[in-house]
This record gives C-alpha cells, structure tokens and sequence, in this order.
C-alpha cells in the first residue's frame, strides 16, 4: 500500500501548530529562564524544601520544551528520509520512514491529548483515594492492586508520588489509601478514573476455587494551591487523633499521631498517618480536605449550570472499568468501549491508552453539553 507522505506529514505539522499554541513555548521558556534564575543563587540549598520545587519545577518544564521542539525535529527528520527514499527510488528508506512516520503519529497523538486538558483544574497537581466496595477481602485486594497500578504508572513516566494514608484491611489488602501525584496536570490525566472499578477473577482467598466479583472506587481531586481561598471555620472540623497501625492491625506508632478529620457540614472525612508527627498529619489532611471540598464546590456549581440547561444524557458514568481475568483475559472501559487482553501489563501501570481514550470521550461529551447549552 502507497503511503501518502506528504499527506500525512501535513497532517503531523497542522497537530503541531495546535499543541505549541495551546502549550505556549514563549512562557515556557520565561518561566524557565526565571527558575534558572533562582536555581543559580548561592544560598539556593539553605532551604532544602523551596530548592527542591525550584529544581523539579524546572527540570519538569525543560521536559516539556523540549518534548514539543524535540517532535518538530523529528518530523523534519522524516520529511528529509522520505525525500531521499523517493529520489533514490529505495524501497528499504521508505519503509524505515513508514515505521517512523508509524511512532511520530502515537508521539503526537500523546502530545494532542494535552490540548485537551483545558478545565478550571486540569493542570493542577491530584490528590487520589482508592476505597475498596462490595466484595470483602477480594475488594481489599483489588483496592491495593490499583493502587500499586497508578503508583507504576507515575514510576514509568518518573511522577515524583507521595503517599499520605493507608488504612489495612484485617485479611489482606487495604480499606482505602491517599497518595499524591505531584506533577503539572495529573489531575487533568487522571481525573478520568474518578468512579467505580470491577475485578473478575478466581477468588485467591476463597478455597473453592470461585469466581469472585469486586468492586473498588477511585477518586482524584486537584490539589489547593494557595490562590483557591477554601476557608475552613475550626467550628467546621472535628479533629480525632489515634494510633497508626500498620497491616493486620499491628501498630507502628507508639503516639497517637494520626489525624481524622471531619467536615461537619458536608460530612466529608480525610485520615492521615503516614506522616511523622501530628503537626505534620493535620496539616496533610487539611489540604487534601480542602482540595475536596474544592471539587465539590466546582461539581455543585456545574450541577446548577446543567439544571438550568435542562437534561442533558451520556452523563460521566458511575461503573467506569472491568478488569476481567477469568474465565478470559481483558480490561474494558465501559464508557469509551477501549478495550485490551494484556491485563498483567495494564495492572503494572500500563495505562496511557485508556487515559487517552477517557480524556478524548470526556471532552467530547463538554462539547456536546455545551452545544446543547
């Protein structure tokens, strides 16, 4: 099959053009120039914290110049092979150009998918939670597994993550868990595995031998920044203090460091315990609290807009992904319809494509609420 090069190259240059607009390389490399700035002075590392948001920030922003420049070059790259394949007429440099052509189209497909994560929040920083549901010991088990999969995820594209709490379950597994994803747009990528999440299997814990069922729910929440103004009266909270305890209930907290905290009006509670001290743990939950009753803020103002639109169907589903590993291998989104059988690579943090896919079906479901707004 002829490929229509020019074609196709036309194509990569027109995505293009869209990312470095919305990506904007102009303010890109101010702020990097900035943050140089900073990084050079020689008392930088007196404060280790502040160096270090200084460094990650601008090693993070360096990435993604150079990840825009770098696909520019390599499309020149492509256009300069298939015109030496097509003068010379040789068969073996157009097919190495093909399969080039073949990597710069999932390249810049990955790039697009960033345009599209406009939202009020999406470039923030995530706070995610894992609960696990209905199932017992095996949704305790599921609720870790996924947990281990977003961490695996973050480890592939080197997202510096921090735990902030985990709650074992007696058997095995764990209750809940909250980890950070403390990059420029996690919220935007993962928000879409907010909802419910299914696993078929043979149950390891059940000595029959029966296929089990269960569930377990993600959240993810964009991380508060000091600009959001979520003020929280003390007459708002009610703080309890207890001792970590670690897997099977065995404590690894001799003082009762670990923070709970509730939301009286809302009813909303966040656990902390993974951090050193009290201080520390009441601080932790006091940001992923607000960073929650931010969303929901966000999310009751969105009701309120599509209330006065009317109806609107193809709402954000609830049950979202099934991860079926008996009696066949796959993994569903059922709201996209994407689909693959490589259920151990997907469970090891293999999840781009369905990011993608959710991102892409997300947006196109805005556009057409806004259409009908």
């Amino acid at each position: 099959m002829t490929v229509d090069f020019d074609g196709e190259i036309k194509q990569l240059r027109a995505t293009m053009a869209t990312v470095r607009e919305v990506t904007d390389l102009e303010r890109l490399q101010v702020e990097i120039q900035e943050l140089e700035a900073q990084a050079s002075v020689p008392d930088l590392w007196d404060d280790v914290e502040r160096a270090q948001k200084i460094t990650s920030r601008m090693s993070r922003l360096k990435a993604e110049h150079d990840r825009v420049t770098g696909m520019d070059d390599r499309i020149e790259e492509l256009e300069v092979l298939v015109q030496l394949g097509q003068e010379e007429d040789d068969a073996e440099t157009l097919a190495e150009a093909q399969r080039s052509l073949s990597g710069l189209h999932k390249a810049v497909d990955q790039l697009e998918v960033r345009t599209l994560l406009n939202g009020e929040f999406d470039a923030r920083e995530a706070v995610v939670t894992i609960r696990s549901g209905a199932g017992g010991v095996d949704a305790a088990d599921f609720a870790e597994m996924l947990m281990r999969m977003y961490l695996r995820w973050a480890e592939r594209h080197d997202y510096p993550t921090s735990v902030l709490d985990t709650s074992y379950a007696e058997e095995a597994g764990l209750k809940s868990a909250t980890f950070e994803v403390k990059v420029p747009y996690a919220f935007g990528t993962l928000g879409v595995e907010a909802g419910t999440h299914r696993l078929v299997r043979i149950s390891p814990f059940d000595n029959q031998g029966r296929r089990q069922t269960s569930f377990a729910a993600v959240e993810v929440v964009p991380l508060i920044e000091s600009t959001d103004h979520i003020e929280i009266p003390e007459a708002d909270l009610k703080v309890d203090v207890f001792r970590s305890s670690g897997p099977g209930g065995q404590s690894v907290n001799t003082t009762d460091s670990a923070v709970r905290m509730t939301h009286l009006p809302t009813g909303v509670v966040v656990s902390m315990q993974n951090e050193k001290s009290q201080i520390q743990n009441r601080a932790a939950a006091l940001r992923v609290l607000q960073s929650r009753l931010l969303l929901l803020k966000k999310q009751e103002e969105d009701a309120t807009k599509k209330e006065m639109a009317g109806d609107i169907k193809a709402s954000w589903g609830e049950q979202m992904r099934s991860y079926v590993l008996h009696p066949y291998q796959m993994v569903k989104d059922l709201r996209t319809n994407y689909e693959v059988g490589s259920t151990a690579a997907v469970l090891d943090g293999d999840i781009d494509a369905f990011l993608e896919a959710g991102i892409r079906w997300k947006r196109s479901l805005e556009r057409a609420e806004a259409a009908q707004g």
